[in-house]
């Protein structure tokens, strides 16, 4: 596509609020009032930035999207133009600024990135291609393409930081328009963004940001949840509101009487945080200690030592609810000094007391000390601190070749909950929360990882699976040859320890899995009295092809790790000399991946797994996944292939081993029923009050649903609750959340989870 040359755009306004206007040749600009409130936003907080790049990208935008819609009828420009306001009101530059306003030209028009640059610039365009997503590629599923989508942006985030922040604005003005879209795409959206965007945007430290994706997320992911939480906190606000303004006043009081400088402010605490703290914690609303929140902005570190103390003079405080974050800062630079207290009538609130700058940083994080430079450095050293995991990341996915290995190391890399750890030499060590000495060792230095043999916790020996807690000193014992054992990956919890365990066990058990695979050849070859003298490497190398793997050695290492039957192999090789009857795979064309229903144990003949009509097939009983869930295949030696959900936390710690994957699908169900449907067990917790006629009322609803009641257990709580448990039979995955929706609705169930393990 030819550029075309810019040309400024000149508006004539036409009479009545808010009517569209034209430019000199002719494109409308239906927002004339949205684009001058943007040009007053940069001129507010950027005084001295060129606008004129600001108007060119918003005609290119008016241009090239003209005749679009979104999904609720508006013109497509709303939503660049929206991302645009957003990333003013974060303060950006107006190169990040036009680019979120060009953000969809490349991928929803014929606009190419040779024209952005151009157009535009190498900056703009570069930032653009970084925020555009893979669609021209094809994906064997949509996981391998959002898992390359998030892999693209996080690579040019490491150049250029603003990729990753309008995508983050690109996100948020999706989500505050998610209603527009249809039930299944709301819920998977609300769930990519509680996975990977919300969690980026606490890396980077923007929490105001993150808050408002978390909790737009969490009402499309459990609306039900969602509406039962709001009324509660709903019901508190009055109370609580009027509570915290007597708790402000008196502090503001006290703070004028010690001469000391600050603002005061207060919240309730956001409903996915919440939401967050009940299920972890498995109690009630009214248990949640920091629904009330006092918040003191002061203008030094020694006064918020000051108010610190003036605050626990006032009101008791609660043991173990203290941190300071000022003197250990959370790695993307978050601080302030947390404490909660006992008010009067037995309110428990939380206190957040940090300074002015402190402040910026928790809202705004990256954004906050945004200072673009004509030939500068992007972005100041603090920030850079902010950046240290993405390069790591970006360091650790060159061992990757699987994409969802990555998104799932991301996923467990962007929100750790950090436990701050000592070396015998008093250095800071920062681990996962649960972190072992192993992630501690790994933290250190690889090699130190890889020879760890042992470790001292406090002067005592402990178990390398031993928990650690703040303020543990930690001394790692290794031993020349020691090597990483595939038993850690059962516990280690820091993302570097996880890749740097899989990428040694991957490169030292393939060499292993691609000499077995070779000697089972031969043996196989023998038994048939077919030398393998006679074949040419090429002839290796097609069979590689035709089995789809890069090589004779990955094909070697399928068939040592039991992916591929040596059988089948040599009967590829030497067609006609292996006396058996053809697979039914060589009918089709080279490469192709034939289709093969497997039977074996109960459920299992519901299960479609590609290419091999040897191997047994069973549900994993770790996870017991049911028909319409997101399932993957692992080949296990002399078991056949294991079916994992794909969300079950044991997949992770087997698929360090690609070569062992396998895809699997659950076959479609018969149109025509004939005989009794089949089940699948599935085992529930309900938490719920201690309440005569609940039982009663659960057991109704699991009636109404028509599903089979297999056991049921009950625990009585000490809180006037109960927790009971049902292993049910359910159809498929649509019917078990029909039945979670209805025991969510009954008064008195607090939560409804489903343990994946019977």
């Amino acid at each position: 596509m030819a550029s075309v040359q810019p040309q400024p755009l000149q508006v004539e306004r036409v009479s009545g609020p808010g009517s569209p206007s034209a430019s000199a040749d002719g494109v409308v600009d239906p927002f004339p009032e949205k684009f001058g409130r943007l040009l007053d936003t940069i001129r507010g907080n950027r005084p001295t930035d060129d606008l004129e790049i600001i108007r060119r990208a918003w005609q290119f935008c008016l241009e090239h999207h003209k005749g679009q819609r979104r999904a609720s009828g508006e013109p497509y420009v709303l939503h660049p133009l929206e991302v645009a306001i957003v990333l003013a009101e974060m303060k950006l530059d107006s190169t990040a600024i036009a680019a979120g306003l060009l953000h969809d030209a490349v991928e929803d028009t014929p606009v190419t990135t040779e024209d952005i640059v151009a157009r535009f610039g190498e900056q703009v365009a570069h930032i653009v291609e970084g925020v555009t997503k893979i669609d021209k590629i094809q994906f064997a599923n949509r996981e391998d393409r959002q898992a390359e989508n998030v892999r693209k942006m996080l690579l040019a985030m490491v150049s250029d930081v603003r990729v990753v922040l309008i995508k983050l604005a690109d996100r948020l003005h999706n989500m505050r328009t998610l209603e527009h879209l249809s039930p299944e795409r709301q819920r998977s959206i609300a769930r990519e963004t509680l996975d990977i965007y919300a969690p980026l945007a606490h890396r980077l430290g923007m929490g105001k940001l993150r808050g408002e994706l978390e909790d737009l997320a969490f009402r499309y992911v459990d609306s039900i949840t969602w509406e039962q939480l709001n009324e509660a906190v709903e019901a508190r606000r009055s109370e609580g509101e009027q509570f915290l303004a007597g708790v402000e006043a008196l502090l503001v009081e006290k703070l004028r009487e010690n001469h000391i400088k600050a603002r005061v402010e207060w919240r309730i605490k956001r409903l996915f945080s919440i939401h967050q703290k009940l299920v972890k914690s498995q109690t009630s609303i009214d248990q949640v200690y920091d629904l009330l929140a006092l918040r003191v902005i002061t203008t030094s570190v020694q006064d918020c030592y000051a108010v610190f103390g003036l605050i626990h003079s006032i009101w008791r405080p609660v043991p173990g609810r203290i941190k300071d974050f000022i003197a250990m800062p959370r790695p993307n630079l978050y601080q302030s000094l947390h404490t909660t207290v006992m008010g009067e009538g037995g309110h428990q609130f939380e206190v957040q007391i940090r300074t002015e700058e402190m402040h910026r940083i928790a809202e705004e994080g990256i954004a906050a000390h945004w200072k673009y430079k004509d030939g500068g450095s992007p972005i100041s050293a603090r920030d850079e601190q902010r950046l240290a995991w993405v390069r790591q990341l970006v360091e650790w996915q060159r061992d990757m070749s699987d994409p969802n290995e990555f998104l799932s190391t991301l996923k467990i890399d962007l929100f750790p909950e950090e436990v701050y750890t000592f070396t015998p030499k008093g250095k800071v060590v920062v681990v996962p929360r649960d972190g072992s000495p192993i992630d501690f060792a790994y933290a250190i230095h690889t090699e130190v990882g890889n020879t760890c043999v042992g470790a001292r916790v406090n002067g005592r020996m402990v178990p390398l699976r031993t928990r650690l807690r703040n303020g543990d000193i930690v001394e790692v014992i290794t031993q020349n040859g020691h090597t990483p054992s595939r038993d850690w990956l059962t516990f280690v919890k820091s993302s570097r320890a996880r890749n740097k365990i899989r990428h040694w066990l991957n490169e030292h058990q393939r060499e292993r899995a691609i000499e077995i695979g070779r000697k089972l050849l031969e043996r196989e070859a023998r038994k048939y009295k077919i030398p393998l003298s006679q074949f040419e490497e090429s002839d290796f190398a097609r069979l590689a092809n035709e089995y789809s793997v890069a090589t004779p050695n990955d094909l070697m290492a399928a068939i040592g790790f039991g992916k591929y039957s040596a059988r089948q192999v040599l009967n590829r090789l030497a067609p006609g000399l292996v006396h058996q009857q053809p697979e039914p795979e060589a009918a089709t064309a080279p490469g192709a991946a034939a289709v093969t229903r497997v039977s074996a144990t109960s459920g299992s003949d519901s299960l479609i797994v590609e290419g091999q009509n040897e191997l047994l097939v069973y549900r994993a009983r770790c996870c017991n996944p049911i028909r319409g869930e997101e399932i993957i295949g692992y080949v296990t030696r002399g078991k056949g292939v294991a079916v994992h959900a794909r969300n079950c936390p044991n997949v992770q710690n087997l698929l360090y081993e690609s070569d062992r994957r396998i895809a699997v699908e659950w076959a479609r169900a018969p149109e025509v029923k004939s005989g009794p449907t089949q089940t699948y067990p599935v085992k529930l917790t309900i938490h719920c009050d201690d309440r005569a006629g609940m039982l009663k009322e659960i057991t109704a609803v699991i009636s109404d649903e028509e599903a089979n009641i297999r056991t049921v257990e009950t625990h009585p709580g000490d809180a006037g609750d109960a927790l009971i448990e049902f292993v049910l039979e359910a159809e498929d995955l649509r019917h078990l959340n029909r039945l979670v929706q209805g025991l969510r609705r009954l008064p008195g169930v607090r939560d409804v989870q489903r343990s994946q393990k019977l």
